[in-house]
């Protein structure tokens, strides 16, 4: 198993979101976030709550059998670009297990 953790512009989450459940991936966490990066854009604000970031951003995160990590980063990347700098990064990571909260057993998928 995969996570992917994308950290994408907020006004893109929906075409994102869309895509991905109708392809299958309907089990995710969306949180909004905020952050500071390479890109440096003159309108950005220092935020209210953090003095170091200086853009909101949204952060989506799925787990996925590894065979799908192509599939879903295409439809990310696909959905969530705008060809401008700032457009967001995608990581993925292994995952070595993964146990349900009700009653603590390891899932076997």
């Amino acid at each position: 198993m995969k996570e992917i953790k994308a950290f994408i512009r907020p006004n893109k989450v929906n075409d994102i979101v869309h895509h991905l459940k109708d392809a299958g991936f309907e089990n995710m966490t969306i949180s909004s976030a905020e952050g500071t990066g390479k890109l440096q854009d003159e309108a950005a604000f220092v935020s209210q709550k953090f003095s170091i970031t200086d853009s909101e951003v949204a952060k989506l995160e799925l787990v996925v059998n590894k065979n799908d990590v192509d599939k879903v980063v295409h439809i990310i990347s696909e959905q969530g670009k705008t060809l401008n700098p700032g457009d967001g990064i995608i990581y993925v990571s292994d995952v070595n297990q993964i146990y349900r909260v009700k009653d603590g057993l390891k899932n076997e998928n």
